[in-house]
């Protein structure tokens, strides 16, 4: 072949530029969700013309396939002519290739012509006759690129699916296949963050500090819990697919399944409104309006947060505490349980601990790596030292309030023996104190939550607190 030329989206990067494009759009640019359906309306060329007039995805971070950058560079080594021809925008495409180096040209989308399927076609033969390339290959990945494997000398095809194969028919002996070896079922499970389902134990706390064993309120507390999970699960989608650009620049979190690309991100979408529908249908079905009223609460904080208050400075904190916080109200008012004003005090205290606990391992990580603000937060590395301060101070406020409660003697009513709920105490400053030493040696995971329920040491101080006051 004379000439090789690569398509964009979804081959030599495993994801799409119009929905990467979209989602930074309504991330920076919120006033202009409203002009999306009118840009809709004009047409795919003049969308990704608008979209990519108002911001453009860091081509540094993109998930590169290396299977075909391989390809790229083998030919490169034997002097073949490269072209980067895509549907994606001129602006976009041309970012790309200034970022590899691989490539002699670009042909991309312009305002006026959605270059892909015929119209890409056009443009290659096009480009063949004014530089007199008899032959040339195609490296793509969909259906819309059929039309041209069937004018190749010599084609590949990134994870092509059965449509694609039955479509080339007899031209698909030319077309060689592709295979990222990535499983998107895997992807879609850890897209959900099972794992910080573990949060929502927190939704057991009322029935358990009240000492109810009741089969009809265990029920429904485990009810709220699976709504609460299915409901995290979709905010944890929408944030994911809101922080791809940033999590692609964290070691970590560049894994997760929207930033590599595991979970193509144009399922996002569908993902989380089927965990809303779901877990907010099972809350309306099974659970009681005050419930169902706090669940709705909880999912307008969290967006805010992933939209707006996450980037700002002890907003986020203290809106992550309270979060917490309204797992147990709202547990309280599935199963008809009182929360009283002790739990509530005590939970924000402790909650806005773990929650300085969480930025502070975010800081601690980046001052290792040498770095200084956290991408998409308003840390500095130059503020662990004030976190260090004023995380321990609130565990230590919340140990404070659960001395006041045994010394007010409101637990006499529910403990035979209270006396013996003042050995909690110095568990408890044991427990916050090791948090906050893990913390600031670095070893701390960035989710606090999680790590006290996965972490040995501290499973055992809570099962000594919880067998202490029997």
């Amino acid at each position: 072949m004379d000439v090789l030329f690569v398509d964009l989206d979804g081959t030599l990067i495993a994801t799409d530029l119009l929905w990467e494009s979209l989602l930074l759009t309504i991330k920076h640019h919120p006033r202009s969700v409203a002009s999306l359906p009118g840009w809709f309306a004009s047409g795919k060329a003049a969308l990704k013309h608008k979209l990519a007039s108002r911001t453009r995805p860091d081509a540094a971070g993109l998930p590169y396939r290396e299977e075909v950058l391989a390809l790229l560079r083998t030919a490169r080594e034997k002097g073949t002519p490269i072209v980067l021809a895509t549907g994606s925008h001129r602006e976009l495409a041309g970012d790309v290739a200034r970022h590899l180096g691989l490539f002699d040209d670009v042909l991309a989308t312009d305002g006026r012509i959605n270059l892909i399927g015929s119209n890409k076609l056009d443009a290659i033969v096009g480009y063949c006759a004014e530089r007199g390339h008899a032959t040339f290959g195609y490296i793509g990945d969909s259906s819309s690129d059929v039309v041209i494997w069937k004018h190749v000398e010599a084609g590949f095809a990134v994870n092509p699916s059965r449509k694609v194969i039955e479509q080339l028919g007899e031209h698909a002996a030319r077309v060689k296949p592709i295979s990222s070896g990535k499983s998107k079922w895997k992807g879609l499970v850890k897209a959900l963050r099972p794992h910080q389902w573990a949060k929502n134990v927190l939704l057991f706390a009322p029935l358990t500090l009240a000492h109810t064993l009741a089969l009809g309120p265990i029920v429904t507390a485990l009810l709220a819990f699976i709504a609460f999970s299915l409901c995290a699960s979709s905010v944890y989608v929408v944030n994911d697919l809101l922080d791809i650009e940033s999590d692609r620049k964290h070691p970590t979190k560049r894994n997760r399944p929207f930033a590599s690309d595991r979970v193509p991100v144009p399922h996002g979408p569908v993902l989380a409104a089927s965990l809303l529908a779901a877990g907010y249908g099972l809350a309306v079905a099974a659970l009681p309006l005050e419930f169902v009223g706090t669940l709705g609460l909880y999912l307008v904080l969290t967006s805010l947060y992933s939209f707006w208050l996450k980037r700002k400075l002890i907003v986020d904190v203290l809106l992550l505490a309270g979060l917490y916080t309204l797992r147990i109200i709202a547990s309280g008012l599935a199963t008809g349980t009182p929360v009283s004003e002790w739990l509530m005090a005590f939970s924000v205290f402790l909650f806005t601990s773990l929650a300085f606990a969480k930025r502070h391992a975010e800081l601690t990580r980046l001052a290792q790596e040498g770095g200084d603000k956290t991408a998409g937060r308003s840390y500095q590395v130059l503020d662990t030292n004030i976190i260090a301060s004023l995380g321990p101070t609130s565990g230590y406020l919340a140990v404070l309030v659960f001395a006041l409660y045994i010394n007010n003697g409101a637990a006499k009513g529910l403990y035979a023996h209270a006396a013996p709920l003042w050995l909690v105490c110095p568990l408890l400053l044991y427990w916050v104190t090791r948090v906050w030493f893990v913390a600031n040696r670095g070893r701390l995971s960035e989710d606090p939550v999680v790590f006290a329920m996965k972490d040995g040491v501290s499973r055992w101080v809570g099962v000594a607190s919880a067998a202490l006051p029997w």
